[in-house]
């Protein structure tokens, strides 16, 4: 390959990461997108990515869980080596001005003790916000559904 194309090939590969990079995604897939991390970073066990998810103010179920409560108990679960497997049902978000509400079900379950009367489907509506590019999760409510 002569020194022309490969400087050509390169170029070409930069403007093309160039236009990656600059596409926006769009809110509510960005959204979907943050739910799924969420996921993950449960089933993961893995505490701080987790809270990366949820605004400073969080609250669930009305006040009756915070931020640090959530966190805690994964930190709990991975310092006790549990194992919790998340199973997302379909997710819809819709728009409420500048933020959005996405409603799924989740299925927890556990190869532990921690979470025991925990454990089962439940149905979620989740409240989020753009702070600094990222969406977070600043309030939920969950019932259990079986």
């Amino acid at each position: 390959m002569s020194l022309r194309r490969l400087l050509f090939v390169l170029c070409l590969g930069a403007v093309s990461a160039l236009f990656a990079a600059c596409h926006r995604v769009p809110a509510e897939e960005a959204v979907r997108r943050a739910v799924a991390e969420a996921a993950q970073a449960a089933e993961a066990v893995d505490a701080g990515a987790f809270r990366d998810r949820l605004g400073e103010d969080f609250t669930g179920n009305r006040g009756e869980v915070d931020r640090r409560q959530l966190v805690d108990l994964l930190r709990l679960a991975k310092l006790r080596g549990e194992t919790i497997h998340v199973l997302m049902g379909p997710v819809t978000v819709e728009p409420r001005g500048d933020r959005f509400v996405a409603t799924f079900t989740v299925t927890l379950t556990s190869g532990g003790r921690l979470l025991p009367s925990d454990i089962g489907v439940y149905r979620v509506e989740s409240a989020w916000r753009s702070e600094s590019g990222d969406w977070v999760c600043y309030a939920a409510t969950w019932s259990h559904r079986l």
